[in-house]
């Protein structure tokens, strides 16, 4: 049981882990684009404002996913759906 715990914990600390590494890379990435685009035409088009569009999304979801911002379907829920799942089947095994 406390094995279980220390390795779940471990788990979630890698992909928070992994999660700032990617907000760092979108940093890092918006950065450069958004230099090529001044160095290009001098904000007259700012098209990295697309890039940044992109990126925002696609770390929204994940910050979502890894920090359970959804309150409908976290991973609580997860574990009550299994746990209704386990019962059922076991009150089934029951009667048969």
């Amino acid at each position: 049981m406390e094995n279980t715990k220390y390795n779940r914990a471990k788990e979630r600390v890698e992909e928070i882990k992994t999660f700032y590494g990617k907000v760092a890379s979108a940093i890092v990435t918006i950065l450069i684009v958004a230099a090529i685009n001044y160095y290009l035409n001098e904000w007259r088009h700012a098209w990295f404002l697309w890039v940044v569009f992109g990126l925002s999304i696609s770390l929204f979801f994940k910050a979502n996913k890894i920090f359970n911002l959804n309150p409908f379907m976290n991973r609580d829920w997860e574990e009550r759906k299994l746990q209704e799942f386990l019962q059922q089947e076991e009150s089934r095994k029951r009667w048969n």
